[in-house]
């Protein structure tokens, strides 16, 4: 496992996210921040830089989860994964719009949330390898 891996959780249940903030800390991740709704989640991923992103479907304000991850993804490069209660066609079509690197349904195991993360986090790190592998190519054909 990638210890100390920095996760922002989002969950506007207070509950669930102390939940989640627990699982996460006994499975030996940082939790960096929490945020109950989109907007805070934008503004807390834009000042932490968290390595990875916990994000509900379904949020308080204006901003509802999807739209929070496409901001976070599209200015960070950060990896999110939805924890979310709705399996719904139409929600997963909207998610599948912002190319989430897992989608875990509630009520959350902790195993497979564990493995959702790692594999995400693998995944991201592979992602950001090939790209710096591709400049470095276009930099040298030039």
């Amino acid at each position: 496992m990638m210890s100390q891996a920095r996760i922002m959780v989002v969950e506007d249940a207070r509950i669930v996210s102390l939940d989640l903030t627990r699982s996460l800390r006994s499975l030996g991740y940082e939790v960096v921040a929490t945020a109950a709704s989109g907007e805070r989640a934008v503004l807390t991923a834009a000042e932490l830089l968290p390595d990875l992103v916990l994000m509900d479907i379904h949020l308080e304000g204006e901003m509802d989860g999807i739209t929070a991850a496409a901001e976070i993804t599209s200015a960070h490069d950060t990896p999110v994964v939805y924890v979310t209660a709705y399996a719904d066609d139409k929600t997963l079509a909207r998610a599948k719009v912002t190319q989430p690197y897992a989608y875990v349904l509630k009520p959350v195991d902790k195993r497979e949330l564990q493995i959702a993360i790692e594999v995400s986090l693998q995944l991201h790190r592979e992602h950001m390898r090939l790209a710096e592998a591709e400049a470095v190519m276009r930099q040298q054909a030039e």
